[in-house]
């Protein structure tokens, strides 16, 4: 089975972007010229899982960040609603995260960035996360999308370690379950 991990950052108060979807509050006080790991994470993983909400806002980044394969999971969408410049490296599919995850696991996949609030709330309530980079940035956005939500129980995390910016962010690793 592919492991889902999560490299993400939420403000404060735990929200990961604005209610318009903004997350141009993410890079504060230098924060882009600082190495927060991304890159050493990206390498380790085989491909992108996302939700809709997550593709809404970068699939209008330009120039495209990714050079592996996404997975947007979604109801609504289609592999239409791909533009024709991304259609070789993004896939469309409407199914649960686990029977997604089984899928990429039979094309070879081993280790999935898991992308989006909705979705990570789904894949940690089906068990499909195995562990979560969290950076925190110094900001309180007062309302906003939410990283967690309610959960069928609770989940028990290891602290692995944290690590903290120049800039404000504090980062830290955390495995699911103990």
């Amino acid at each position: 089975m592919v492991t889902g991990h999560v490299f993400i950052a939420a403000s404060l108060d735990g929200f990961i972007a604005t209610r318009e979807g903004d997350v141009s509050w993410l890079t504060p006080n230098g924060a882009e010229s600082e190495d927060h790991g991304y890159s050493a994470f990206y390498a380790s993983i085989d491909g992108i899982i996302m939700g809709r909400g997550t593709w809404a806002v970068v699939s209008r980044f330009d120039p495209w960040p990714f050079d592996k394969p996404v997975i947007v999971l979604s109801g609504s969408l289609t592999q239409d609603d791909v533009p024709d410049m991304l259609r070789s490296g993004v896939r469309i599919w409407n199914m649960p995260p686990r029977e997604a995850m089984k899928k990429l696991a039979a094309e070879g996949w081993k280790k999935a960035y898991i992308d989006g609030g909705k979705l990570i709330q789904s894949c940690l309530a089906e068990d499909l996360i195995q562990d979560i980079i969290l950076t925190r940035v110094p900001v309180l956005l007062g309302a906003g999308l939410p990283l967690f939500g309610d959960l069928p129980g609770m989940k028990a995390l290891k602290h692995l370690h944290s690590k903290s910016f120049a800039s404000g962010l504090v980062q830290s690793h955390y495995q699911i379950g103990s």
